[in-house]
């Protein structure tokens, strides 16, 4: 995260500019709480360092900030050389930066596609996906009714599976929701919403009240004849699926998560016996995922240029949701 550089004391009604306070790598911040400030600098054209502070307080959990994963621009030195970069790239080439294995939105979003390509017509009509900054931009009061339109656009009451990957406090979790077209009381096709999580250690449950609600406003947007008590009493699960042995491969995890759910997932879900056999922590070998990452990182050098257009587009879609950005490109 940006490093603060707080304003003097005796600056009371301080009109900074942001790259005074928070340096000038400010411009890469995405959807966070610092790009709150931003946004609250351009209406306001002014801003204090306490409302900073409260801005930061507010917004910190909910929308957490993600610069060190987000994109940029090789940076070169100034001293002309002959030399070939060491990655192979020239400055005019845009890359993904992301801690160790983490993997950022972008990234994310690109392999996402290329897993839903490879899933049959036929089989894609029992799925949906959201994109993964909706439930982040849903939970944001000024994007929450794009977010719902979104959202409805999707037809996901007539799915009998949806995922939503949620990236929060810099972990990636995945959340499925079941049959939620169908009646509540039905034995054979039972509404749940699973949270898949790779760090269990890390309390995935505490989200459980945010995703409730994220559910019940679908319902609600959708003009459902479900009421509130039959919505509040959809079962919440997390099973007990394979564990991450580090801290950077939650991302990975999720894709593999849904890849295999794809493949496995029975025509009709129901609770009633357990889970159906493929959601148990022994679901698949470390050695499994390993394979399955090796994949995905042959893929990305091949998909720069996909990768840029998801970029683009999606800043489009931050737009449309009042998310002004500030872009480097």
């Amino acid at each position: 995260m940006t490093r603060m550089r707080k304003p003097p004391s005796s600056s009371a009604n301080l009109k900074p500019t942001l790259c005074d306070i928070f340096g000038d790598s400010v411009s890469k911040h995405r959807s966070c709480w610092l790009h709150i400030v931003g946004n609250h600098y351009r209406s306001k054209k002014n801003i204090t360092w306490e409302e900073v502070e409260e801005i930061k307080k507010q917004y910190r959990h909910t929308a957490p900030c993600f610069s060190r994963n987000l994109p940029h621009r090789v940076r070169l030195s100034h001293k002309r050389s002959t030399n070939k970069v060491s990655n192979g790239m020239n400055n005019n080439v845009v890359t993904t930066r992301s801690e160790g294995d983490k993997l950022d939105t972008d990234q994310f979003e690109c392999y996402m596609e290329s897993l839903w390509k490879n899933v049959s017509e036929d089989k894609r009509m029992s799925f949906a996906y959201l994109d993964s900054l909706w439930f982040s931009l849903y939970r944001e009061p000024s994007t929450k009714p794009k977010v719902l339109t979104w959202i409805k656009q999707k037809h996901i009451f007539s799915k009998k599976y949806v995922f939503v990957p949620i990236v929060c406090w810099d972990h990636w979790s995945l959340v499925v929701l079941v049959h939620l077209g169908e009646s509540p009381y039905s034995e054979t096709r039972t509404p749940c919403i699973l949270l898949l999580d790779s760090l269990q250690n890390a309390e995935p449950k505490r989200l459980e009240p945010e995703i409730r609600k994220f559910v019940a406003d679908i319902y609600k947007s959708e003009g459902r004849i479900e009421n509130k008590k039959e919505i509040a009493q959809i079962p919440l699960l997390v099973p007990k699926v394979p564990q991450q042995r580090d801290n950077e491969k939650c991302g990975s995890y999720v894709l593999y998560f849904i890849k295999l759910f794809m493949e496995n997932a029975p025509e009709n879900f129901s609770i009633t016996n357990g889970y159906p056999y493929f959601m148990k922590a022994d679901w698949f070998e470390p050695e499994d995922l390993e394979s399955f990452r090796k994949k995905l990182e042959k893929e990305l050098p091949r998909k720069k240029s996909d990768i840029k257009y998801t970029r683009s587009s999606r800043h489009k879609l931050r737009q449309k949701g009042r998310f002004a950005e500030s872009e480097e490109d």
